[in-house]
């Protein structure tokens, strides 16, 4: 019998394009629309968790569009 252990999902690429630059009042960067605790713990975060921050990104990107 073969040893079945669960493989974990990928993380997803960081949504960094390398224009770091956070938003005067709302707390965003302005390049990917992430908060600075979400980028400096990317790393570390579970797939899940990181795949839930991309999935708001698009939201996020509309509301400082429309600002």
């Amino acid at each position: 019998m073969s040893d079945r252990r669960a493989i974990p999902p990928h993380s997803p690429p960081s949504p960094c394009v390398n224009i770091c630059v956070m938003h005067k009042t709302r707390d965003l960067c302005v390049g990917c629309f992430r908060s600075l605790d979400e980028i400096a713990s990317w790393g570390s975060m579970a797939p899940a968790a990181q795949r839930e921050i991309i999935n708001q990104l698009p939201a996020r990107r509309q509301s400082l569009k429309r600002r």
